[in-house]
């Protein structure tokens, strides 16, 4: 089994923000592959699929995005798996705008997300780096991250976080490399 969890904030009001970029990323693969129900569990909420031959259990914290790894920790305890176990889908600034990077370990670029589940678990755990872009200078930085998607950029985040979906079996498969190559492809037509 494989724990995805995809950062956010709880709430209607931060549904569009760029920060909440991993609580869509896990809406899709839910949808796209047949997930069931949303059930609240450890903290958040919680759905369970198969992608390939692999149980994945999807995860959006309801703790708000500081205290991400309490959520994350109470899940992998529950389920008696480690950090190579967790896939997290968040938002990143260092990255182009609708750029998909995977990693595992790293730093924290000072998202505070990866920085409470670094706390909760360590720095080892496999990361999808899904690009917003930086918005020039670092006090713009909280209001561009914190800011919601413009309509301009709504088909674009439409066909990433579709691409995201469509491909999830090659993570699913520990396939990386394969994971970003198909999604940047994708991206491209």
């Amino acid at each position: 089994m494989q724990i995805w969890a995809g950062l956010g904030n709880p709430g209607p009001q931060y549904a569009l923000h760029r920060h909440n970029v991993g609580f869509m990323a896990c809406d899709v693969i839910a949808e796209m592959h047949g997930f069931g129900p949303v059930q609240k569990k450890f903290s958040g909420w919680v759905q369970e699929g198969r992608i390939g031959g692999e149980k994945i259990l999807l995860l959006k914290p309801a703790t708000f995005m500081n205290q991400s790894g309490r959520s994350v920790g109470e899940a992998l305890r529950f389920y008696k798996l480690g950090v190579e176990d967790l896939t997290v889908f968040h938002d990143e600034l260092d990255l182009a705008p609708f750029k998909i990077k995977v990693r595992t370990g790293g730093g924290l670029a000072g998202h505070n997300g990866l920085r409470s589940i670094d706390q909760h678990l360590g720095p080892d755990f496999r990361r999808v780096r899904i690009g917003i872009g930086h918005p020039g200078h670092k006090d713009r930085v909280t209001g561009h991250v914190l800011g919601n998607y413009a309509k301009a950029e709504m088909d674009t985040l439409t066909d990433m976080l579709a691409a995201i979906g469509a491909e999830a079996e090659w993570l699913a498969r520990g396939d990386s490399a394969r994971f970003m190559s198909d999604v940047a492809l994708r991206m491209q037509g």
